[in-house]
């Protein structure tokens, strides 16, 4: 499926106040949110993929999308018991959703549930994109505990359904390694091992923690931790990068699997993770000032390269693949790690460059100052990532969430890890 941009598309003008951080910080969380709540498919309650496709629903950003929704109760954006009625219509969508041994496909039609092919071969289960989703939803099983029925009805079908995901299927016959994708038409015909470094931390983790069907450590070990871009340990700017591609490739590599699952204090023995999502997004920001390829606004105040639309196509932006367009998810769901740095650029998006990047949902995809471009559309795998990393950085609620999920902590241990959490 092809999005062909527009250079240039009609925008209305939003106002945009002048406020202080904190009030900055709660606007931008409550306009971004504002996709997952008002863009959200009518029937599903799911998250189309952006603005361009609206029946189109994406698995791993709505995942990103239930965990904002429990952002908005906390915020008071909107009511515990609109929150929960919005879940409840997603949990029960989800339940007769197409599956594939339990797991999701990374597209479906959102008034059906129907499966719509990403290529022609991946027309069946994304592990990636489904722990993306399991990710979101045992936060919400850990955030609902009350006595209602309705509170009651929500973890029990979400408990049931994780209880029904056959993660060890994913591993292709009992193979050392996690396999992306599997198709009732293709097989394993795309054949996409999943080894580290990347965003895809979460699905090992979620994998080795179900209680049914489990992978076993080797996977973790054997599998993920074996790659020419995983244990580098690198130094680009004097500041040390244990694991991944030069400069540590896009940043939602920092972000995606660490909505739920907490990097402060998190170890093992092949890297602190604190340090190395900080100091991924501290290479990153200092690429931006040096500017190589002295494109047009990059600087301090603007910075962050990351997967994203831009005035070719779309494409993974980092230091190594670097087309002058800056991201604002790539800062923005950095706060945790950077927060003066993330506050820095976030005032520039909003004061410098707002009149053409702040609209309905917030701040567009992404912009590129030197073609004069700035997008038009939302998706939702970026706006996610702001609302949740924001409130990281604000309560550490979703950290927290995640964390106390007992079986969660049970698979950390398992793979070897060390937290304060577990």
């Amino acid at each position: 499926m092809i999005w062909i941009l527009p250079a240039t598309a009609q925008k209305k003008k939003i106002p945009r106040p002048q406020l202080g951080d904190s009030a900055l910080l709660t606007l931008v969380q409550q306009r971004t949110f504002g996709y997952f709540w008002k863009f959200a498919h009518p029937v599903s309650g799911l998250a189309p993929e952006r603005t361009a496709t609206p029946e189109v629903v994406t698995v791993g950003g709505s995942g990103f999308g239930v965990m904002a929704i429990l952002v908005g109760i906390e915020r008071k954006f909107i009511t515990r018991e609109q929150g929960l009625d919005r879940l409840l219509k997603i949990v029960n969508f989800l339940y007769k959703a197409d599956h594939y041994h339990g797991i999701w496909p990374h597209w479906m039609n959102g008034a059906t549930g129907k499966t719509i092919p990403f290529s022609r071969r991946d027309d069946g289960g994304d592990v990636v994109e489904s722990a993306f989703m399991w990710q979101g939803l045992l936060c919400v099983r850990q955030y609902f505990t009350g006595d209602t029925p309705k509170e009651q009805e929500l973890r029990n079908k979400i408990g049931w359904m994780w209880g029904e995901t056959e993660w060890n299927w994913y591993t292709q016959g009992g193979q050392d390694v996690l396999y992306w994708h599997w198709s009732p038409n293709s097989g394993w015909a795309m054949n996409h091992q999943i080894r580290g470094w990347n965003e895809c931390l979460i699905a090992y983790v979620l994998a080795a923690s179900s209680s049914n069907y489990p992978i076993s450590a080797k996977a973790y070990h054997n599998g993920w931790a074996v790659s020419n871009y995983f244990a580098t340990d690198r130094e680009y700017y004097g500041i040390k990068l244990p694991l991944g591609f030069p400069y540590g490739g896009p940043l939602f590599f920092a972000h995606y699997s660490f909505l739920g699952l907490d990097p402060r204090g998190l170890k093992d023995q092949y890297a602190d993770y604190w340090e190395q999502n900080k100091n991924h997004t501290l290479i990153n920001r200092q690429y931006c000032i040096e500017n190589p390829k002295k494109f047009k606004g990059y600087g301090a105040d603007c910075w962050g390269l990351t997967a994203s639309d831009n005035h070719e196509f779309y494409n993974a932006h980092s230091p190594t693949n670097d087309l002058g367009v800056i991201t604002p998810t790539a800062a923005l769901s950095s706060f945790p790690y950077t927060p003066e740095y993330s506050m820095q650029a976030l005032k520039y998006f909003y004061n410098q460059v707002g009149d053409r990047l702040w609209g309905e949902y917030g701040f567009y995809d992404a912009f590129n100052e030197t073609v004069n471009w700035f997008d038009y559309q939302y998706l939702a795998i970026d706006q996610g990532p702001i609302v949740v990393m924001i409130e990281n950085y604000r309560s550490g609620l979703l950290w927290r969430l995640f964390m106390s999920n007992p079986e969660i902590k049970a698979g950390l241990r398992k793979l070897g890890f060390t937290s304060p959490a577990i």
